[in-house]
């Protein structure tokens, strides 16, 4: 079932004053703007990302691409307005998320709206270290300690605040974009960046590992692993 039948509010920057259709000031830097999704148009415009994304939004169990479905609606929206302006890195992505190629904010809208409604890979790939080893358990204990303040004891992360849900998310995924971080490849918040200065690799393996390895909850879940999204059949 289609979950945002009603209004969609970003917050975007100034230049959007001459785009938006609807507009509720916030400061004169930043705004609100708000808009109706159209289901059907998402489904049209998510056929371009399907052929890296897949069909399911699930990503590949190898990091290579992130499981989307399921995912934040403000998540989703700001990373591709920051791979958009350049604030993320991305240069395979970056031709895709112009405006000349997907359209305006109604687009992003919309495919945003559409894609984090799509149910999530239950066979989701996950860290090496099952429960009752010391790795999980160690983990855990970095998790909890470093990470859930923004992200929630859950990996639930944070719709209002931007703040991506990590429950479900292919560790081989995440690893990576941590690493990258650490790394100083990818940009990131300065709490973000604290986190993953003031933790070894290993510590994160640790942490994350834990958090691929949390139930996610049974609606949100596709019913097998074999599931095919019935849109592009």
């Amino acid at each position: 079932m289609f979950r945002h039948p009603r209004r969609f509010r970003f917050l975007a920057g100034l230049f959007a004053l001459v785009l938006c259709p609807r507009l509720y000031a916030a400061d004169p830097v930043r705004m609100v703007l708000e808009f109706q999704p159209d289901r059907d148009n998402g489904r049209q415009v998510y056929a371009t990302c399907a052929r890296c994304h897949l069909p399911e939004a699930w990503g590949n169990h190898d990091g290579t691409y992130p499981q989307l479905a399921g995912q934040h609606v403000n998540v989703l929206l700001k990373q591709l307005l920051d791979i958009r302006t350049g604030k993320r890195r991305n240069p395979s992505m970056r031709p895709f998320v112009q405006e000349r190629t997907v359209g305006g904010y109604q687009n992003l809208v919309d495919v945003v709206s559409y894609i984090t409604d799509l149910p999530m890979d239950p066979a989701h790939n996950r860290g090496p270290w099952p429960e009752a080893t010391p790795e999980y358990a160690k983990g855990k204990t970095l998790y909890l300690d470093n990470c859930s303040g923004c992200h929630g004891a859950s990996g639930e992360g944070n719709n209002e605040k931007s703040y991506p849900r990590l429950q479900g998310q292919h560790y081989s995924y995440t690893y990576r974009q941590a690493i990258a971080a650490k790394r100083g490849l990818r940009k990131v918040n300065l709490g973000m960046l604290a986190v993953v200065n003031r933790l070894s690799e290993e510590e994160l393996k640790f942490a994350l590992n834990y958090v691929s390895r949390i139930p996610v909850p049974k609606k949100d879940l596709a019913p097998n692993p074999g599931w095919r999204n019935p849109d592009f059949k």
